[in-house]
């Protein structure tokens, strides 16, 4: 059985794709790795308590001293590093706490993981690590920067990132490179366009808009609403991030999109039309500070050398994400009061995980 560390496994896209690696693969072991900050909720996971290869311990990635002791006592063989600050807005106001995450953690965790894997050096004096070990990153497509109206970003689109928090993403992800190109250390990079689905923290643009539409509230729209993204459904993201974990090329970077390009301002209508409100709840708002106009993926790498495509078209996402809110509403009620942040507490207490 192969056990695979997954970072932030307690966040949006951490707690889709542990649910669906436990339900894809039965010769994994998950331990989810997740500080708990605010868009951490062990409750997504909740079904999983009783699951006998599924591990969960709260810790900080940036604690060197944490890390090394959870390689070493649980025979970690794969990581897939997802654990970030990822809301530009905050990047904007704070950007230390993005720098320390994002850099300072992913170096620990790569540095620990290559200390875990080494298993001696080869006659050119590069480490040698254990048989298949990887170390994946998930990345941003926001690592490019800013799309014109024409063109896609392909992996070799130079990096110009833009925002405090892309920034930090794309060091994160030149640091993974470089343990590549250093150490030869088997690891692979992806680059995800917009994610979006069900256990979305309401601070992203489309669990906001369900969430206000739905309480009937106003909601804010920066600028003209024309900035262009392309659309992601998070389920799609799992299935891809473990082909790249099963088959990518050690080394390679690989985007990953979900061919649906929308401007927000017509997918707020879409959401709008589809909870049968007017859009006269819709207020336009000042513009974030150097916010990027355009983002959109050109999948034809992990198509044509993973036989990886998305398979959700957005008008079918976009439904099923709508009902799941509407479904869920003690859920986002949970979340909007705080009251989810309690329940580690109630199942852990102060009792030290790290050996459970």
């Amino acid at each position: 059985m192969t056990t695979i560390l997954v970072t932030g496994g307690a966040g949006f896209i951490g707690s889709n794709l542990v649910k669906y690696m436990l339900n894809e693969y039965k010769d994994y072991k998950i331990i989810n790795l997740d500080l708990l900050t605010y868009a951490g909720n062990l409750e997504n996971l909740s079904d999983l308590e009783d699951t006998e290869n599924y591990k969960f311990i709260k810790g900080d990635i940036t604690d060197r001293e944490l890390m090394t002791r959870l390689f070493s006592e649980n025979q970690i063989d794969q990581v897939i590093h997802l654990a970030a600050e990822s809301h530009v807005d905050r990047s904007i106001t704070d950007p230390e706490i993005f720098i320390k995450t994002n850099v300072l953690g992913t170096q620990v965790l790569l540095d620990c993981a290559k200390s875990a894997w080494t298993t001696g050096k080869d006659e050119w004096g590069y480490p040698t690590f254990i048989e298949g070990a990887k170390f994946l990153f998930v990345s941003t497509d926001e690592v490019y920067g800013e799309l014109g109206k024409e063109g896609l970003f392909t992996e070799v689109t130079p990096i110009a990132p833009n925002s405090p928090y892309a920034t930090s993403k794309a060091s994160a992800d030149l640091l993974v490179r470089a343990y590549n190109k250093t150490y030869k250390m088997p690891v692979n990079i992806t680059r995800c366009s917009n994610n979006y689905g069900p256990y979305q923290f309401p601070e992203k643009l489309i669990p906001l808009m369900i969430s206000n539409a739905i309480d009937h509230k106003t909601l804010p729209v920066y600028g003209d609403g024309m900035q262009i993204r392309d659309w992601l459904h998070v389920k799609d993201h799992c299935s891809a991030i473990c082909t790249v974990l099963r088959a990518g090329k050690d080394g390679e970077v690989y985007n990953i999109g979900g061919n649906n390009e929308k401007a927000n301002i017509d997918v707020v209508k879409l959401i709008l039309s589809a909870l049968g409100k007017s859009e006269n709840l819709i207020t336009y708002v000042t513009d974030r500070l150097g916010h990027d106009r355009r983002y959109a993926i050109d999948n034809t790498k992990i198509t044509n050398e993973l036989g990886w495509k998305p398979s959700c078209t957005f008008e079918e996402g976009i439904t099923e994400t709508i009902e799941w809110y509407i479904n869920n509403a003690n859920w986002l009620k949970k979340v909007r009061s705080g009251e989810y942040m309690n329940y580690y507490t109630r199942m852990y207490g102060s009792r030290e995980v790290l050996n459970g």
